[in-house]
């Protein structure tokens, strides 16, 4: 999509298979990019593909990463686009392109609604670093029309520049394709429930185990595996022993292929409290018609084909994975079919750079 004269290079923090790492890596595969990593994970990266140009700047430290990144931004020339999609390091860049350093054009992504997920001083500190660089910014990248509202309500100055919704995309054929693969240590033999996500408090796994148990005698033969990895750890695993649940609930780790056991999940449960928009949900449908997700997101609401409860709400999401499990049909898997074509990596590409331009 781009021109051998011009050049697309998306830039994170790390390489960490998170969201927002995804989605970059998606349009740099769709638009034939480069991709800028300020540090390397030491485990478990984001898994780049060959024909995708890639730089790591340090292995030891993001500052070292910003530090490296600064004379490498001079090499790129004004019809270049950049983009990247952490709220520091998108204030960095827009602020050295207000101070006419960075000449490339500047994509910035919000990967989450900062200003209703934080309170107290690490809320000014974002409003004061948002006020500092997003001025420079060419086009600003809401995930959905909820983000944008939110955004625009904690800064005004931003009404005047080019904001953008842009719902996140889901390559379909690569996550059908990896989730044929084999699961691994006897989790094939198993009959269970799947949700994944970093182990912090946004994703509401409390909620979904206490769910869990609620559905346990009805469903006695089903386990629950947690995918991921976290600062809950202790947490969680003392919660699941006090439930008498350590037979039937299982943190597995960080997961590098999660696809097959969506796919092979009696059921996939998203439960978070607040996302900027949760990309796994898109990933669960791809490969499963029994889906839950609490609505934890603008644009949740209208997705086809999956039952949706509130967020925190123990006893309404154990309602709904007990009607899911016991009424799983596949009436709907057509229109989330379409729904999740329309999402593909090419129309969001082309859409954000048709509003760039």
């Amino acid at each position: 999509m781009n021109t051998p004269q011009q050049k697309i290079i998306f830039i994170s923090l790390t390489d960490a298979p998170n969201g927002a790492e995804n989605v970059l890596f998606m349009m740099a595969k769709a638009v034939n990019g480069e991709m800028v990593f300020l540090k390397k994970q030491r485990f478990s990266g984001l898994k780049v593909s060959e024909n995708i140009t890639k730089r790591y700047l340090s292995r030891k430290s993001i500052f070292w990463g910003f530090v490296k990144l600064v004379p490498l931004l001079r090499n790129y020339k004004r019809g270049d686009i950049v983009m990247s999609t952490h709220p520091y390091l998108n204030a960095f860049l827009g602020f050295l392109k207000r101070m006419g350093y960075v000449r490339s054009k500047l994509i910035v992504r919000e990967c989450t609604s900062v200003f209703t997920r934080f309170t107290g001083m690490k809320k000014r500190i974002y409003s004061l670093i948002y006020r500092m660089g997003y001025p420079g910014v060419n086009l600003v990248v809401c995930q959905t029309a909820l983000m944008k509202q939110q955004l625009l309500e904690h800064n005004a100055f931003l009404a005047k520049m080019n904001v953008l919704v842009q719902p996140n995309p889901v390559d379909i054929n690569h996550i059908i394709s990896q989730s044929v693969k084999p699961l691994v240590n006897g989790d094939a033999k198993l009959d269970f429930i799947c949700s994944a996500g970093r182990l912090i408090p946004e994703k509401g796994f409390p909620i979904l185990i206490e769910a869990f148990k609620m559905i346990k005698q009805d469903h006695p033969q089903l386990k629950l595996l947690l995918l991921g990895e976290g600062k809950e750890r202790g947490q969680l695993t003392t919660m699941i022993a006090a439930n008498n649940l350590t037979d039937s609930v299982f943190l597995k780790g960080q997961i590098d292929n999660p696809a097959p056991y969506f796919k092979q999940a009696k059921l996939c449960v998203v439960s978070s409290i607040k996302e900027g928009f949760p990309n796994v949900l898109l990933e669960m449908m791809s490969v499963n018609s029994a889906v839950v997700s609490t609505l934890c997101a603008g644009g949740i609401a209208d997705i086809p084909a999956i039952a949706k409860v509130e967020v925190n709400n123990a006893k309404a999401l154990a309602a709904a994975m007990h009607q899911t499990l016991n009424n799983k049909t596949n009436s709907d898997t057509a229109i989330a079919q379409q729904y999740l074509y329309n999402r593909r990596p090419e129309i969001f590409a082309q859409s954000i750079l048709s509003a760039l331009n």
